[in-house]
């Protein structure tokens, strides 16, 4: 997902040859991991190179707090505060983003410093005169709940892990100079700028303040309490280069330094709580979730949330596959993050603070991603997190009049096209998930579908909006579209026959903007001519009515409807030459400047972005699913990867990881709402999902290898199963499904029309 409203420059950005050469793992050791340690086989550094943006640091699935390095910032590519280009860090912050295509957090950097502690940051050029330092990948640690690097500047080793709330440093310094730990409220990344910043002594062992900022998210508020192992011996503070006397000061760029005289074995341990409530409820976090100075049982047990997590699906693998699934799925678990404390206080997108909140509030969303894919990936392995997520998008219905676009720390930001929690909490519902008021989801979903910006007024007259009178029309008609199947959907399961049939209407308003002439999806004007002139190779960026995208990519944007698609076609036949045609095409349009968000290139079809995922297993509607099948092994093998650029796109807070998840295990949510799964190319010999204790379900590919890439036929629970696709029900009520793979594509399985995809 890139930024709709800027134009973001790319500098800096340094040419990669990077290769991780993991250890190869003994079949013993592998046997005994497959039932405890799952956190070996994740590479934190795959994604964080290119245009991956990932974070690295140390987290715990879901956690509010995201500690980890940042380095000079150098554009696009680090919105995250890191990539593997870098040689550089500035310090380590306590809030980041993971895979998004803005900027924004890294909030409350603290660095260790030996001598001189300079009060205003390191360039790229000269890393002496200014804070920061040099690093080598060679002395850096990244694993699931941990962190460490090597300072070489400084000769000090910093090690890092978390909890929920809490960010848990050690630092040992070797220098014999002096020791002193910096805190910095002033800069973020990327857009991030701050509008008041706070910090106060409370004793010899103790600070707390606040940093208040605008930026992506327009009004961020994060508190903090933080505790030293050893006393302060003198606390210098200063508004950006003034200084401040006293033990406490407000400014815009608040900065202190913290000068510990004598250390035993040389070492300063600190706990930094966060919350968005108040610095006293982030002192409360840190006496809630690590009360002790026990460092490394505070690694075991972050490492113990993560095996827990990752356990959740099992698989049998080649190394490379073990360690791209795992990868993956650990980047499942980073966002939505939590978003209150752990008394349950939050601060709500009215900026009112909501008291002892009986459900966990979560934040960072990034719908127009990750409904796709990621949201259905949850209602498999996250069942006891869709209901409070659906509370979530509730509370902010109530105090912002209507449900999240994409939402930011208590945040409303806007970004990107659609309302897709609408198919989030409309695929929670069907699927069975309704601990909330279902009365209230419904009114939400449904106001929400009754707004009148970006062009849904348009919609409400079940008319197609002009592309003469605003931008994205056909991105913008499309994403609605799919919003309003799900609203249909909702209204025929709780009888609401009138607004199912009004809902029904729009959700076919897609058909209004596919031209049967050029058989492309196109602007129409308000004349009713389509907008011309017409390239269906360009994507100039929020210059036609596309979005992060042309036309080969947007035509299939139908996951809703896919007989319906094949139907504007006039045919079967000449919609998979059509399809086809996507994979093939490799024009490009002459000097125009292509978003890099339209990455992972097969032709058309561009894999580093959301629209796009679900595209190959459309095969499937029109009896040809081997084709989807040899594209996914295609996919597999050119854009996902265990090299720190291992992502052709980026990781979109889970989506594209979630894409691999499903994916591997040989199905993907085409219809983001009606759970189905359609088959493609299973990359795992097996797969066990734990949905809830005592409930899983197996699949296993038999003869599965490179070649063994299409499934002859299959077996669920022991009889033949002729069907193209599985159920959620099949997933969650458990059992075993065996798919038998062959070299050459299969004439029969899931060919006939009653054994197609719903």
């Amino acid at each position: 997902m890139f930024i709709k409203y800027h134009k973001i420059a790319l500098s800096g950005i340094l040419a990669l040859n990077l290769f991780f050469a993991n250890t190869s793992i003994s079949q013993e050791k592998k046997a005994k991991a497959t039932h405890s340690d799952y956190t070996q086989y994740v590479n934190p550094f795959i994604g964080s190179a290119g245009h991956g943006h990932v974070f690295v640091g140390a987290n715990v699935p879901f956690g509010a707090v995201q500690l980890g390095p940042v380095n000079i910032f150098e554009g696009w590519d680090w919105c995250s505060g890191y990539n593997y280009a870098s040689n550089t860090i500035l310090g380590f912050t306590h809030i980041h983003l993971s895979g998004t295509g803005i900027g924004d957090l890294n909030d409350i950097l603290l660095l260790p410093v030996s001598g001189k502690v300079p009060l205003f940051k390191g360039t790229k050029e000269d890393m002496v005169n200014g804070y920061g330092s040099y690093f080598s990948h060679e002395n850096e640690v990244s694993k699931p709940g941990y962190y460490s690097v090597l300072l070489d500047k400084y000769k000090v080793k910093a090690e890092l892990t978390a909890s929920e709330r809490v960010g848990f440093h050690k630092y040992t310094f070797n220098s014999a100079t002096d020791s002193h730990v910096l805190l910095d409220l002033a800069d973020g990344v990327g857009w991030d700028k701050p509008v008041k910043t706070f910090i106060k002594k409370i004793n010899e062992t103790t600070l707390v303040g606040y940093r208040f900022s605008e930026g992506w998210a327009t009004d961020q508020r994060v508190y903090f309490a933080m505790e030293f192992s050893e006393p302060i011996s003198s606390l210098s503070l200063y508004n950006d280069k003034t200084a401040v006397s006293g033990t406490e000061g407000e400014g815009l760029k608040m900065k202190a330094v913290l000068d510990f005289t004598s250390l035993k074995n040389k070492q300063v341990l600190v706990k930094v709580g966060i919350s968005p409530v108040s610095y006293e409820n982030a002192a409360a976090n840190i006496k809630a979730e690590i009360p002790n100075w026990d460092f490394d049982k505070t690694v075991k047990e972050a490492t113990s949330k993560w095996n827990k997590e990752l356990s959740k699906i099992q698989i049998k693998a080649d190394d490379k596959t073990m360690k791209v699934f795992y990868t993956s799925l650990y980047h499942t678990a980073f966002a939505p993050s939590i978003f209150n404390d752990a008394n349950g206080d939050y601060r709500g997108t009215d900026k009112k603070v909501y008291e002892k909140a009986n459900f966990t509030n979560y934040t960072t969303f990034s719908l127009w991603d990750t409904y796709r894919g990621l949201h259905p990936l949850y209602t498999i392995t996250q069942p006891d997190k869709i209901n409070d997520i659906v509370k979530s998008f509730l509370a902010i219905y109530q105090q912002q009049g209507r449900l999240p676009v994409w939402h930011l720390m208590g945040n409303e930001t806007n970004t990107m096209n659609g309302n897709h929690s609408i198919a989030v909490i409309v695929d929670a519902y069907l699927k069975g998930y309704s601990d909330y008021d279902v009365a209230l989801a419904y009114e939400a979903i449904k106001k929400t579908a009754m707004q009148t910006r970006d062009g849904m007024d348009y919609v409400q007259k079940l008319e197609y909006i002009p592309a003469d009178k605003m931008l994205e029309t056909v991105g913008n008609a499309l994403e609605y579209a799919i919003d309003d199947y799900c609203v249909a959907q909702m209204a025929k399961s709780l009888n609401k026959t009138e607004d199912y049939t009004y809902f029904s209407k729009r959700a076919n308003l897609y058909k209004l903007y596919f031209d049967k002439e050029t058989t492309f999806m196109r602007g129409k004007l308000t004349d009713g001519n389509w907008r011309t002139p017409f390239n269906p190779l360009s994507s100039a960026h929020r210059k036609d009515d596309y979005v992060e995208g042309n036309a080969w990519q947007y035509t299939w944007l139908v996951p809703q409807d896919p007989y319906g698609l094949i139907d504007l076609f006039g045919n079967e036949s000449k919609f998979l030459a059509k399809l086809d045609s996507l994979f093939l095409i490799t024009d490009k349009v002459e000097g125009e400047e292509v978003s890099p968000d339209i990455s992972g290139l097969i032709g058309q079809y561009a894999q580093g972005n959301e629209p796009n995922h679900h595209i190959p297993y459309l095969y499937a509607y029109a009896g040809e699913p081997w084709k989807a099948a040899k594209l996914i092994r295609e996919i597999d093998d050119k854009f996902y990867s265990t090299k720190p650029d291992g992502l052709c796109g980026n990781e979109d807070l889970g989506q594209m990881s979630a894409w691999y998840v499903l994916s591997s295990m040989g199905f993907y949510s085409v219809n983001p709402a009606n759970g189905i799964y359609v088959f493609g190319s299973p990359l795992v010999n097996e797969a066990v999902i734990h949905h809830k204790r005592g409930i899983s379900f197996t699949v296993k590919a038999i003869d599965n290898n490179a070649s063994n890439m299409y499934i002859q036929k299959a077996e669920y629970n022991g009889k033949p199963y002729t069907k193209s696709y599985i159920t959620h029900d099949m997933i969650v009520k458990g059992g075993e499904l065996k798919l038998y793979m062959g070299s050459k594509p299969s004439t029969t399985f899931g060919v006939k029309k009653e054994d197609r995809p719903l």
